[in-house]
């Protein structure tokens, strides 16, 4: 892979949900070296430590459950402690949930993959997006990349919870940047096919195996491949595009 692009985050403060690992930790690393002071999000404290173990000084960790109003509230307050802003937020905490086809799906796996992909989009959102909007003088200022899925276009089979569930990430990602976009403020989301990560504990070798006879380029993402386009989404480059949906599939895709 060659050298990625280079993009000044100095000043900047991000927040990354499930940054402890995977995608949300590779996000961490690529904007912490373009000089931005990054707070992961993340539900295990273990990891969290870990993570901001190998990230170093410019990464900071806190406890929170994504899916529960409260303690967003309350890892706003705690991220602010390390920052006088959060100019950007990452949405990559996210769950698979059981690969069984819809008249098998147990309803509280349904409900759990919906809390932490959609409901937890959706409480960040709606707790960091004011504090963009106070920004700049009042003119706002932030970036919100939310990292959805190629199964939300195409919906995999004996994975309909999470491939309706990323539909909805692409649904609010569109309603907010429209809501947004009088102001300096843009939301983006973007649609991987499959990426290597600890997620794929949760799929069964038949699913995988699945995923990678979709991909054209034959072989799974890299999660640096992934942070290169968040990095880029991250930006002050990105001044035209908001309620937008980039596709990084391997050539899966088809709109």
């Amino acid at each position: 892979m060659s050298k990625p692009a280079q993009y000044d985050f100095s000043g900047k403060h991000a927040v990354i949900t499930g940054g402890a690992a995977g995608i949300g930790e590779a996000c961490a690393a690529r904007l912490i070296g373009g000089g931005a002071t990054v707070t992961l999000w993340d539900r295990d404290a273990q990891s969290l430590k870990d993570a901001q173990a190998r990230l170093g000084a410019s990464a900071h960790g806190v406890q929170v459950d994504v899916s529960d109003e409260h303690s967003v509230a309350q890892a706003v307050k705690a991220t602010l402690a390390f920052g006088a802003s959060i100019d950007i937020l990452v949405n990559s905490a996210g769950i698979t949930g059981p690969n069984v086809s819809v008249i098998d799906y147990p309803v509280d796996e349904w409900n759990r993959v919906f809390d932490i992909n959609v409901r937890g989009t959706f409480l960040t959102c709606r707790a960091i997006a004011p504090l963009m909007k106070l920004a700049n003088g009042g003119k706002g200022y932030g970036r919100i990349v939310n990292i959805a899925s190629v199964a939300g276009k195409e919906g995999n089979p004996n994975a309909s919870a999470y491939s309706a569930s990323k539909a909805a990430v692409m649904g609010l990602t569109k309603s907010l940047g429209k809501e947004l976009a009088s102001t300096e403020i843009k939301v983006n989301c973007i649609t991987p096919a499959a990426v290597k990560t600890g997620m794929f504990a949760q799929m069964t070798q038949q699913h995988i195996d699945f995923m990678l006879s979709k991909i054209p380029m034959n072989r799974f993402g890299e999660v640096q491949e992934i942070a290169n386009l968040v990095a880029w989404l991250s930006s002050d480059e990105v001044s035209f595009s908001t309620g937008a949906v980039f596709d990084i599939s391997g050539g899966r895709a088809t709109y």
